[in-house]
């Protein structure tokens, strides 16, 4: 399963892309890519490693809290200061267009991860002085149902954020291309924005606790197309693209259908896969969610690299 983490980097980056110029004609738009790009800002920075603490943490810990028995006592993470997300998520939220459901989102996000931070700092402080061997683990234990209620609840405000964010961006997206194909065609610039729209879907459709097979295939058979056409057509057009794109394009391709037929086929992970499919090293697994995730978001940074691409 793909952590949700996995669409920050790919909103981020089109969000970016879309950033509109001052006049007064694009006012209402400039301020709309402020406000998101503000709401993905707090994500990017913050997201990851509040789910990378979690992992760590129940890495070594029971699902119903240490003993101080454990053979190991890793601890947990912090995550970085959360002061400059709640500072721009309420100059963001001020901001028009005004999206009521948006804006709590972004509210319900700070909320959590502010409440976040300090119990972490708190826990990291506790097991790094490994103070659980002065009061036999009861801070520990005391802690762990506060942590538990902590990750659960930035877990959902967090899925709840980057679902009104992407709702926007994909409009945007799908927009953004109509227009392209109403210009120029079918051709390279259209073929790289069909790539990364089509990569994003496989992603989604990987993070669940219940993939729908048909609709991975599908998806992932779309993405092939879409490769296919962009390599046709930037050959055409002289090779305008780089190189690096397209491998990265490929890359994505590849470890998604590694990743689909491991879930059609119930290729479970060998005991030496297992072992690597930890925060940090699970993308050396070949078709594992972390490699897939690792490929995506190096593809984001190429895109990146293009994205003044025909203008």
């Amino acid at each position: 399963m793909i952590s949700f983490r996995a669409f920050v980097v790919a909103a981020g980056a089109a969000l970016a892309l879309t950033s509109a110029n001052t006049t007064p004609a694009t006012a209402q738009s400039s301020t709309a890519t402020e406000k998101l790009n503000a709401y993905v800002g707090c994500i990017n920075r913050l997201s990851s490693r509040a789910y990378d603490s979690q992992a760590r943490y129940f890495s070594w810990a029971p699902k119903s809290g240490p003993t101080g028995k454990e053979r190991i006592i890793y601890g947990l993470y912090t995550i970085y200061d959360t002061d400059d997300c709640k500072k721009s998520v309420e100059s963001a939220n001020a901001l028009e267009p005004r999206d009521a459901t948006l804006e709590e989102a972004a509210s319900a996000y700070v909320s959590a991860v502010t409440t976040l931070g300090p119990l972490l700092k708190d826990a990291d402080d506790y097991y790094t002085q490994e103070n659980y061997k002065d009061d036999k683990m009861a801070k520990g234990r005391a802690l762990h149902p506060k942590l538990v209620a902590a990750w659960d609840a930035f877990s959902a405000a967090d899925k709840s954020l980057r679902a009104g964010v992407d709702a926007i961006n994909d409009k945007r997206k799908l927009e953004a291309l109509k227009e392209i194909e109403a210009k120029e065609g079918k051709k390279t610039r259209y073929y790289v924005e069909v790539i990364m729209i089509d990569a994003k879907r496989v992603l989604r459709l990987q993070d669940t606790g219940k993939p729908d097979i048909d609709a991975i295939t599908k998806a992932v058979a779309d993405l092939e197309t879409s490769v296919k056409g962009f390599e046709e057509t930037n050959a055409a057009d002289g090779g305008k693209v780089s190189s690096f794109f397209t491998s990265n394009a490929k890359s994505v391709l590849v470890t998604s259908k590694q990743l689909m037929r491991r879930i059609r086929d119930k290729v479970p992970y060998s005991q030496g896969e297992k072992m690597m499919m930890q925060p940090g090293s699970g993308w050396m697994v070949e078709g594992s969610p972390a490699r897939l995730l690792r490929d995506y978001n190096q593809l984001v940074e190429s895109y990146n690299s293009i994205a003044k691409f025909g203008r």
